[in-house]
């Protein structure tokens, strides 16, 4: 199980890289095995601000779709739109490739709710 140290992580199995105000956000590696093939991953959110823990999107495998949980309040400024056509890259490439957003963090103090490598590792018994 792939758990980068450098990232923070949530309990809905989102992955999270701060650089200055920005957050990128995707699901983690066991969150994408758990799902099985990706076929889909939907963002209507764009332009929006959300609260943490708002549903930024949707992400649909083969046999169910799962909602996406914002991490960390803030403005939805970029959506990755390889997965537009390449979905299936959240599977190869969870933490590169298959990234899904880019927020504008309107709370740092959020950061701090977030999970280490090694709290999630305990979360899913890795």
């Amino acid at each position: 199980m792939n758990i980068p140290s450098e990232l923070k992580y949530t309990k809905d199995h989102e992955w999270v890289s701060i650089q200055g105000d920005i957050a990128t956000i995707g699901i983690t590696d066991f969150a994408q095995s758990e799902l099985g093939d990706i076929v889909y991953v939907e963002v209507e959110t764009l332009d929006e601000t959300l609260d943490a823990e708002d549903i930024f999107g949707t992400v649909e495998a083969v046999k169910t779709v799962s909602d996406l949980f914002l991490p960390l309040s803030g403005e939805v400024v970029e959506f990755n739109e390889l997965l537009e056509d390449e979905p299936e890259k959240v599977n190869s490439d969870p933490y590169g490739d298959g990234w899904m957003i880019k927020v504008k963090i309107s709370d740092a103090e959020e950061i701090n709710g977030l999970m280490s490598a090694d709290d999630y590792k305990a979360l899913i018994g890795a």
